[in-house]
């Protein structure tokens, strides 16, 4: 009598949820879309994260305190075509960064959550530079941070300082721009490149064309981004209007960044008696 092995081992006999030829196959790519979406969504409602503070910013800064024999900085997750830039503004973006951070953390309500609610909860995207610096002040605070990694070719890892169970890794930008944009109170980008401009012109296209509420966005040091972009000139073109400059502001400190979101009208919780003052 015939056996059936062949069924046994045929593909098509796999259960389609452990079937990675089939998951990863160009038309279940809905579904994997999909499931980017479910595993973060559901990590994150069970933390109670309602809110963030969105930070953007290069991940070729550097802290100015992890150098190797070469005098490049030496972090893990720094990605190898990503030479730090060991200036001393490099330096100052990284500390300021980190400072910002902490005193979100601090004092917007992810350090002390309200019946199980955390806002204004640090976001990032997860990596090297400005992106670590964020994350490491809100572990400074004790409060829990996200990182929103990118799988790239030259192999990003996760800095040491998200929170393990909010660091997530996406293969779809897409989808990783969705979740920066659900649930941002704010965001505040620092100095960056490529990434950090398209990131920070996809909320502000996302809030002019009305499809997420306006939410104050920040860019930090005023010098540089009045240097890399001639917002006077998309005026004076016609490419925008006067009003729509009113989107963002300036800061160039992280102590006025933060009373700058305050006056925006950034919602902050109820002090809980046990919050810890930011110092």
């Amino acid at each position: 009598m015939k056996d059936n092995q062949a069924q046994l081992n045929a593909a098509a006999f796999r259960l389609p949820a452990f079937d990675a030829d089939f998951i990863l196959s160009d038309s279940m790519r809905g579904l994997r879309f999909q499931l980017e979406y479910a595993k973060a969504e559901e990590l994150l409602r069970a933390w109670g994260v309602r809110s963030t503070v969105v930070v953007f910013g290069s991940a070729r800064v550097a802290s100015g305190d992890v150098i190797d024999a070469s005098g490049a900085d030496a972090s893990p997750s720094r990605p190898r075509r990503a030479a730090p830039r060991q200036t001393s503004r490099s330096v100052h973006w990284y500390h300021e960064a980190r400072r910002f951070a902490r005193i979100v953390s601090e004092r917007g309500g992810a350090l002390t959550p309200v019946d199980g609610i955390r806002d204004n909860v640090i976001a990032t995207g997860g990596g090297p530079g400005i992106m670590e610096a964020a994350n490491r002040g809100a572990y400074d605070a004790g409060a829990p941070s996200i990182g929103f990694n990118i799988a790239l070719p030259h192999e990003q890892e996760p800095n040491a300082y998200s929170t393990p169970d909010l660091t997530f890794q996406f293969h779809y930008f897409a989808m990783r721009k969705m979740h920066f944009a659900m649930r941002a109170a704010a965001l505040v980008a620092f100095p960056g490149g490529f990434g950090t401009f398209d990131e920070l012109f996809e909320i502000l296209n996302l809030a002019e064309t009305g499809k997420m509420p306006k939410v104050p966005v920040i860019c930090f040091d005023s010098a540089y981004w009045k240097r890399a972009v001639n917002f006077d000139l998309l005026v004076e073109e016609g490419m925008i209007s006067p009003e729509e400059l009113g989107l963002f502001s300036f800061s160039d400190d992280a102590e006025a960044a933060w009373d700058a979101l305050v006056a925006a009208g950034l919602r902050i919780p109820p002090v809980q008696p046990d919050a810890r003052l930011a110092r």
